[in-house]
C-alpha cells in the first residue's frame, strides 16, 4: 500500500457546491418528529439568558445514531424535553413522518444503538444493580446487549452455555459484546457473550447460534477481519519475569497460530493491530516503536518484518486508526486514517471521502486556518492547519455514499446532526437545544513554556468579550484526570468550561507532563512527577496568563477531577500565592493506595506502578493556607471516596477552611 505522511502546510476548504441547498433548521418537538424550527431572532448576545447548569447537564437531545448500510433508515436515541431516551427509527427519504418510537421500561436506560444490517439493530441498555462485585462499592450498573428489527421486535436471545445462577445477572445479560457486523452477511453477526470467550455466530433473523471458536485461558478473544475471520490473538506472559504482550498471528499459508512480536510493560510502547487489509500477509500495527510518536506501521507476516518507515504518520501529533471502507466495489480497502492534533482528525486517503469532506465544511460554512506550533519534541517552530471554531465529522455513511451522517462540533458548538443525502443537507437536532452558542466564551489551542522549557499545550477559553470585555478575567484552572489521557478541543460534555466562560471566568485546561496523546516527550517527562514538576506546568500556566493580560492575579481558582482532584488538593498545599481557593473532586489524598493498586496488578507493576511518585496532599496539611471545597462519588472505584473524607477530617482536625 502507498505511504501516507502528512505534510504542516496551511490549507482552506473549498467553496459551497451547487448541489448543496440551504438548509432548512429542523428540531426535536414533543411529538417526536422532525419539524421546521426558527432562530431565536436578532436580539443582543448580552441581552439573552446565560445558559443554566441544567442546560449542560440535561440528556441530550439525539446521541448513538446510526445509518442503515443501504441509507433508508436513520435510527438515533432521542431524549425529549431532557426525558429518558427512546429509540426512533427514520426512513431517511421521509424525514417529516413520525419515526418509529421504541422505549424501555422506568429501570431500564437505553444507551446505545447501531445498525448491523438494512433492517437489524444493535442495541444496548443499562441498569443500576448493587450487585456489582466491586468489594467497596455499594452500585454499579449492568449492561443488556440484544438485536431488534426496524417496528422494534427483539430478534430471541440464545441461552448460551454457562450462565450464572444468579437471577440479578442473568436477568441483564444479553448477548453480550459483538465482535464484528459481518458487514458481507445479511443475517448473521459475530458475538461474544459476558460469560466466557468463546465467540458464536449468531443469525439475526431466526435466533438461532452455533460457536464459531472456543475461548482461552491463555489467550485474548480473536482479533477478525472485516469478512469474520480470525486473524490475531494476544497472549499475556512473562519472560525472566518481565510482563509482556505477545501478538499471535494466523499463518496465510498454514493457517496455524504463530507468536510474531511482543510488548513489554516495562518498555512503555505498547503495538496494537489497527487493521487487516486485503493481502492476507500485510496488516497495519499502530504504535511509536521507539519514534517519538505513534504511527501506522505495515507488517508482513511471511518474512516477519516491519516496513522501514510508516505506513501513516503525522509530524507533530500521534496517529490513530485506520479506516476501511466496506463498499462492496473497494470493500476493505483503506480510505483513511485517524491523528490526535487539536481533537481527533481524519486524513482522508480516498478522494472521494476528501471531496465530501471539504464540501460539507464549505456547506456549513467551517473555516480552516493555520496554527503556529512549537513542536514539543524538537522545540521547532511549525504550522498546521485546523478548523476555526467547529468542524465536521462524518459520523456515517451508507454503502453508496450518497447518504451521509454528519456532526458539527466545537468548543463552543454543542453537537449538531445532520442528513446529508445526495448532496442535501438538512439538521436534525442539536444535541443541546438550551444552550445558545453566542452565549459561550472563545476557545484556542495555545502554548506555553514551563520552567523547564517544555513547551505545554493548553486549551482556553475567554468569556465573550461582547458581554465581560477584553480582561484580566476571574481564572479557573481545570486539570484533566488520568493523568494519562488529554482534553481536545471539541465539545466537553462535562460542560465545565463553557459553564464558567459564559459567566465571565476564563478557563484553562493544561496538557501538563504526563498527558497521552500529544506524543512520547510529554508523556514521560512526568514520570515520577506527581506533585512536582507535573504541579510546575499548571502554576507555570496561571502565570503566563496573568502575563499575557488574561487572568487576574488576584482571582485565580483550581479545579479538577480524579487527577485532576489530587492536582486542586496540591495547589492548596503549594504557599505560592497563586490560587484564592481550590475544589477537588475524587483525588487521592494520598498516593499509597494508588501504587498499592498498580502493584498488585501484574501488567501495571511495570507499566504505570513505577511513575506513580511524588506529594501525598495528607502529609502537608499544616501547608495548606486557602479554602478548599472537596466532593466525591460514592460510587466512584477508581478513587474511593475515603481518600476525600480523610483529607476533610485531617483539615477540620487542623481548623483549616474546607467543605466536602
Amino acid at each position: 500500500m502507498p505511504r501516507v505522511v502528512i505534510y504542516c502546510e496551511a490549507s482552506t476548504p473549498g467553496g459551497m457546491s451547487e448541489d448543496l441547498v440551504p438548509m432548512k433548521l429542523l428540531t426535536l418537538v414533543a411529538s417526536a418528529t422532525l419539524v421546521i424550527g426558527t432562530s431565536n431572532g436578532p436580539a443582543l448576545a448580552q441581552d439573552r439568558p446565560l445558559p443554566t447548569a441544567e442546560a449542560f447537564a440535561r440528556e441530550e437531545a439525539m446521541m448513538s445514531a446510526s445509518l442503515s448500510p443501504d441509507g433508508e433508515h436513520l435510527a438515533a436515541l432521542v431524549s425529549v424535553n431532557g426525558g429518558p431516551h427512546r429509540l426512533m427509527i427514520w426512513t431517511t427519504g421521509d424525514l417529516d413522518s413520525p419515526p418509529v418510537v421504541i422505549g424501555s421500561d422506568d429501570r431500564e436506560e437505553m444507551v446505545g444503538v447501531s445498525f448491523i444490517k438494512n433492517n437489524r439493530l444493535f442495541v444496548t441498555t443499562q441498569q443500576w444493580t448493587t450487585n456489582t462485585g466491586f468489594g467497596r462499592i455499594r452500585g454499579g450498573y449492568m449492561r443488556r446487549t440484544r438485536v431488534i428489527d426496524l417496528d422494534g421486535d427483539v430478534i430471541p436471545t440464545p441461552d448460551f452455555p454457562g450462565r450464572p445462577d444468579d437471577p440479578t445477572l442473568t436477568a441483564f445479560w444479553g448477548l453480550g459484546s459483538m465482535v464484528s457486523s459481518l458487514p458481507n452477511d445479511d443475517e448473521d453477526i459475530l458475538i461474544q457473550p459476558w460469560i466466557n470467550g468463546d465467540v458464536y455466530r449468531y443469525n439475526t433473523r431466526r435466533g438461532t447460534y452455533r460457536r464459531e471458536r472456543r475461548g482461552s485461558d491463555e489467550f485474548s478473544a480473536a482479533q477478525t477481519d472485516l469478512n469474520g475471520l480470525p486473524r490475531a490473538r494476544t497472549q499475556f506472559n512473562y519472560d525472566s519475569g518481565a510482563a509482556y504482550f505477545a501478538h499471535w498471528l494466523i499463518n496465510p499459508q498454514t493457517g496455524a497460530l504463530e507468536e510474531h512480536f511482543r510488548s513489554y510493560a516495562r518498555d512503555r510502547d505498547p503495538l496494537s493491530i489497527a487493521a487487516f487489509t486485503n493481502d492476507p500477509n500485510i496488516i497495519l500495527v499502530r504504535g511509536a516503536r521507539g519514534q517519538p510518536r505513534d504511527a501506522i506501521w505495515e507488517y508482513n507476516i511471511a518474512t516477519r518484518t516491519f516496513a522501514d518507515e510508516p505506513a501513516f504518520a503525522h509530524p507533530l501529533f500521534d496517529a490513530g486508526s485506520v479506516i476501511q471502507s466496506v463498499r462492496p466495489s473497494d470493500y476493505g480497502e483503506i480510505i483513511g486514517f485517524t491523528y490526535l492534533a487539536d481533537r481527533s482528525t481524519v486524513h482522508w486517503v480516498d478522494p472521494e471521502m476528501g471531496s465530501i469532506q471539504t464540501q460539507v465544511r464549505g456547506a456549513l460554512g467551517v473555516e480552516v486556518e493555520p496554527v503556529n506550533w512549537t513542536d514539543i519534541e524538537t522545540n521547532r517552530r511549525v504550522r498546521f492547519s485546523a478548523p476555526v471554531d467547529d468542524d465536521i465529522d462524518i459520523a456515517d455513511a451508507s454503502n453508496d455514499r450518497t447518504t451521509l451522517l454528519l456532526i458539527r462540533s466545537g468548543p463552543g458548538q454543542p453537537p449538531e446532526y445532520y442528513l446529508m443525502v445526495d448532496g442535501r443537507v438538512r439538521l436534525l437536532a442539536r444535541t443541546y437545544p438550551d444552550i445558545d452558542p453566542t452565549q459561550l466564551g472563545d476557545t484556542r489551542l495555545i502554548q506555553y513554556a514551563a520552567r523547564d522549557g517544555l513547551m505545554i499545550p493548553a486549551i482556553l477559553t475567554t468569556p465573550p468579550m461582547e458581554r465581560f470585555g477584553s480582561g484580566p478575567y476571574p481564572t479557573i484552572v481545570t486539570p484533566h484526570g488520568g493523568p494519562w489521557a488529554r482534553d481536545d478541543m471539541d465539545w466537553d460534555p462535562t460542560g465545565w468550561a463553557q459553564y464558567f466562560a459564559a459567566r465571565g471566568y476564563a478557563v484553562i485546561q493544561p496538557q501538563y507532563r504526563g498527558s497521552e496523546g500529544w506524543g512520547q516527550r510529554l508523556w514521560r517527562a512526568g514520570d515520577s512527577q506527581w506533585g512536582l514538576a507535573m504541579q510546575d506546568d499548571l502554576d507555570d500556566g496561571v502565570r503566563y496568563l496573568i502575563a499575557q493580560g488574561i487572568a487576574a492575579p488576584d482571582r485565580v481558582a483550581i479545579h479538577g477531577y480524579s487527577y485532576g482532584g489530587y492536582a486542586a488538593m496540591m495547589a492548596a498545599v503549594r504557599p505560592n500565592g497563586l490560587y484564592q481557593c481550590a475544589v477537588a473532586g475524587a483525588g487521592p489524598a494520598s498516593l499509597n493506595e494508588l501504587r498499592q493498586r498498580t502493584y498488585d496488578n501484574r501488567y501495571l507493576r511495570e507499566f504505570q506502578h513505577p511513575t506513580i511518585v511524588g506529594i501525598d496532599p495528607i502529609d502537608h496539611i499544616a501547608e495548606i493556607s486557602i479554602p478548599i471545597y472537596l466532593y466525591t462519588g460514592d460510587t466512584d472505584a477508581t478513587v474511593y471516596p475515603h481518600e476525600s473524607q480523610a483529607l476533610y477530617d485531617r483539615l477540620i482536625a487542623a481548623g483549616k477552611p474546607a467543605q466536602i
